[in-house]
């Protein structure tokens, strides 16, 4: 480049020096300003007014245009096909511009550097001519002076072996020569290409900063940001003017000085705008959440005539589409479509096990109930799938489609209908945390129940329409007997109940236990001359072959009945389910002692107790009277029948042996307490008594991998 500077006039070769030095530093070198609070302070002394004064995107949109027809298969010399940026100036009644600030900057820019004036003194130059106008349109007024030469040259580049007009100007302005060896300066093109959209995109950068509704931060540096963009924008003139015939060629830049200045601009607006934008962008995007959670809580607070708002509040798709998906129907539903129904939100992560979920078992079986059913009163409810995951990627989508496609209820659409905002109120107000929870809004929008999943697993759909209430009314009629205990698994239970028969229920893993015990009962109610019916239920926490060789061993010896292995599950899981829905009405209930949660306490108690080994038995009449007991104690007891059968014959059977457990039995046996293992994803308690000393039980940890 210093060779072709030889021979030109003195002006000249201080043109291209000026425009060739550009600084590695964020300090201006030219003009003797060489301090960034110095420079600052000179930009600012040329801003006045933060006016506008037209709309700056219809004609950021022209300027995209320009450059995106302008830059490609520019060496290729033919007709380029319409493309989408030409969509966007079609109204070109929006586009208002200052002409006359427009020609007055092109023409200064254009005067001083034919006249060698230093770059910087032009820039500050041109920001006199724009101090009326915010620091965005500055910029904007700025580059359009440059996009128009840049368009011209690109239109007589594209048309000059085609068209006479544009062959003429060329020769006019003396381009034949710069033309013909146009692919000689492809590398200073493409740099400078480069430069012009670093430009573009700063200027956007900017409109988009001054687009704020409100400006969260006024940063020192956007001052700074705008005389380098306008610098930069200046030195590209100066390339397009010798482009154009306006300057000599000689005068065009190396690429790499080109291409370190719009690695210099890219830069400075990095760290002196797109930081600040997107921490702008930050706090007012943290605002709007704060904002659509405070409603989200009063939408659920405030009554209304149905629960539109609130699912609507809660599902919606930015474009309008329906939110929901029926997976029965395969179809899009809005949540208008569930106006007139309960809503049981089934919540859950993407950990969702169809096969051997019980909750979801049960909450399938209730639905398919429903669904035979649908005139019947506790049919009007409707379930919606909502899973919530925080980072969503390919496999979990694809595993959403999958789960989906195997429901028979509804579903979120997709899972942006889900905000951020939604997802973080579920977890705080819903206490959402990755256990399956049910979560019930009525017909009026209301939250009526915030884990409806417990009385569902107890009462099924009897529990419509599964609020607190509901809940709370249904143990009103409850009590502690056989019936609870067993409800429908033992399909023979109604019958044994209206013909008074006795009912034992008895549970554990050890064989031996198993087979004296059943071996005595027998024995006993032949002596005490009482129908006996026994089942075995197994145990919470047990090896599923380790179950299935009992119940074979059971059935092959015609030791007593059993619930199948399913059942078996159902029983411990709905066990548990009625701990967790009594430990949580007891937040709201005065009442100092409840024989349903002392019960069923001591059952689970027994059951995962390592001194009891799980073995433990129940017996009552039909419905009446109910003894339970550690296997152990009971058998004894049985063992010694004779014993006690002077009270049976006075009192009953049951009562006789309740009176001897706690007489004779339970007083002598070596004293062992139970413990009790609870899911650390339930309602946990904050104490525990012991079932049989009734001291306070102390806390531990228990981690377990699985069951085999």
């Amino acid at each position: 480049m210093e060779a072709n500077m030889v021979g030109l006039p003195k002006h000249e070769k201080n043109i291209a020096s000026s425009f060739l030095r550009q600084g590695r530093s964020n300090r201006a070198h030219t003009g003797g300003v060489t301090d960034d609070t110095e420079l600052g302070r000179k930009i600012l002394a040329t801003h006045e007014s933060n006016e506008r004064g037209f709309y700056v995107k219809p004609v950021l949109a022209v300027i995209g245009v320009i450059f995106n027809r302008a830059s490609e298969d520019i060496f290729k010399f033919t007709q380029g096909s319409i493309t989408q940026w030409d969509i966007a100036v079609t109204d070109e009644k929006v586009v208002d511009l200052p002409t006359r600030v427009i020609s007055a900057i092109s023409l200064e820019i254009y005067s001083k550097c034919s006249a060698g004036v230093d770059v910087h003194t032009i820039v500050l130059d041109v920001l006199q001519l724009v101090k009326h106008y915010s620091w965005e349109v500055k910029v904007l007024l700025v580059l359009v002076t440059l996009m128009i030469t840049f368009g011209k040259f690109r239109l007589v580049v594209q048309n000059y072996t085609t068209n006479p007009l544009p062959k003429a100007i060329a020769i006019l302005k003396q381009l034949p020569e710069i033309l013909e060896h146009l692919h000689d300066l492809k590398p200073t093109l493409d740099a400078l290409f480069v430069l012009i959209g670093e430009i573009i995109d700063t200027t956007n950068k900017l409109v988009e900063f001054y687009d704020l509704p409100e400006i969260i931060a006024v940063d020192a540096n956007v001052p700074t940001v705008v005389y380098w963009t306008i610098r930069s924008i200046v030195v590209a003139s100066t390339q397009m003017f010798s482009l154009t015939g306006s300057l000599p060629i000689d005068l065009l830049t190396e690429s790499w000085e080109l291409s370190s200045l719009a690695h210099k601009l890219n830069n400075i607006k990095r760290l002196h705008l797109v930081e600040l934008l997107e921490r702008c962008l930050t706090i007012m995007q943290e605002k709007r959440d704060e904002e659509a959670f405070r409603e989200l809580e009063r939408i659920f607070t405030t009554p209304h005539l149905d629960n539109t708002r609130a699912l609507s509040t809660l599902f919606h798709y930015k474009d309008g589409q329906p939110a929901l998906y029926d997976c029965y129907l395969k179809r899009k539903v809005a949540t208008e479509e569930l106006s007139n129904k309960t809503v049981a939100l089934f919540i859950t992560d993407m950990n969702l096990n169809l096969q051997r979920g019980q909750e979801y078992k049960i909450l399938e079986r209730i639905y398919q109930q429903k669904k035979h059913s649908p005139m019947k009163m506790d049919s009007h409810y409707e379930i919606v799938w909502v899973p919530i995951v925080d980072n969503w990627d390919e496999d979990k989508l694809i595993l959403f489609e999958t789960l989906r496609n195997q429901m028979e209820w509804h579903s979120i659409d997709h899972h942006s209908v889900v905000s951020t905002v939604v997802r973080r109120y579920i977890k705080e107000k819903w206490n959402f945390n990755k256990k399956p929870i049910l979560v019930v809004i009525d017909k009026q929008g209301a939250v009526v129940h915030h884990d409806a999943t417990n009385m569902i697993c107890i009462w099924g759909n009897t529990a419509y329409p599964f609020t607190i209430n509901r809940e709370k009314l249904l143990w009103e009629e409850m009590r502690w007997s056989i019936d609870l205990l067993i409800d429908n698994l033992e399909p023979n239970l109604n019958a044994w109940i209206q013909e008074g028969r006795h009912i034992c229920l008895y549970g554990g893993e050890d064989m031996e236990w198993i087979r004296d015990f059943t071996i005595a009962a027998k024995k006993v109610a032949r002596d005490a001359g009482i129908s006996l019916e026994m089942v075995y239920v197994g145990k919470s926490q047990i090896k599923e072959r380790v179950v299935s060789t009992i119940i074979d061993t059971i059935h092959k010896e015609n030791l007593s009945r059993t619930l199948d292995r399913d059942h078996i599950n159902y029983f411990w899981l709905r066990l548990m389910r009625m701990l967790e829905s009594k430990r949580q009405l007891a937040k709201f209930d005065n009442t100092t002692h409840d024989h349903i949660l002392e019960g069923i306490t001591v059952i689970l108690s027994y059951d995962s107790s390592d001194y009891t080994k799980g073995r433990w038995a129940v017996m009552s009449k039909d419905i009446g009277h109910m003894v339970r007991s550690k296997g152990t104690h009971m058998l004894k007891a049985l063992t010694e029948h004779r014993l006690w059968i002077p009270r049976q014959q006075e009192i009953g059977f049951v009562p006789a042996l309740d009176e001897y457990l706690k007489d004779h039995v339970q007083p002598h046996e070596p004293h062992h307490c139970t413990s009790l293992v609870l899911p650390s994803s339930g309602a946990l308690p904050d104490v525990m008594k012991c079932c049989d000393c009734g001291r306070l039980m102390e806390t531990y940890t228990l981690f377990r991998c699985c069951l085999e």
